[in-house]
């Protein structure tokens, strides 16, 4: 039987501070918007070059309600056109799984690991607010640095 090998096995330090990071900077935003709103459109959160942590809209140019597929697009062909200047990024959207719905964070390095993270939510039914089960991860697949 072969041990099953972590992405931080072959990550530097800073590649992993880097995610955990993106990650940590990319979920309350969602969650937040989830219980005022009970949806969000799809964002990016992307670390500098130099370490700096910021948040990213996309526009497609569709008005007031675009689909969220032109939306993550946009978001993906936009930090792909930045790449030279990031170390990281994440784009965040919000997919139904077959049981649930759950915020998914792409989030992928320029030293080209790649994670899918997915946190399952429920909204409450008679309370207002939202229920979010165990978070997951797994391999990505790489999309701004192929």
């Amino acid at each position: 039987m072969h041990a099953v090998t972590s992405w931080r096995d072959s990550a530097t330090q800073q590649a992993q501070d880097d995610l955990d990071g993106l990650l940590d900077a990319s979920l309350p935003f969602a969650q937040e918007m989830l219980d005022k709103h009970g949806e969000f459109f799809p964002y990016a959160v992307a670390v500098s070059r130099s370490g700096e942590t910021m948040q990213i809209a996309g526009d497609p140019g569709e008005g007031e309600q675009p689909s969220s597929v032109a939306v993550l697009q946009t978001l993906v062909e936009g930090l792909r056109a930045e790449r030279a200047t990031l170390r990281a990024a994440a784009v965040v959207s919000d997919v139904r799984l077959s049981d649930s719905d759950a915020i998914r964070v792409e989030l992928e390095h320029a030293e080209g690991h790649a994670i899918v993270v997915l946190l399952p939510y429920r909204k409450k039914r008679l309370r207002r607010g939202v229920e979010y089960g165990e978070t997951s991860a797994g391999q990505g697949e790489r999309q701004i640095w192929e």
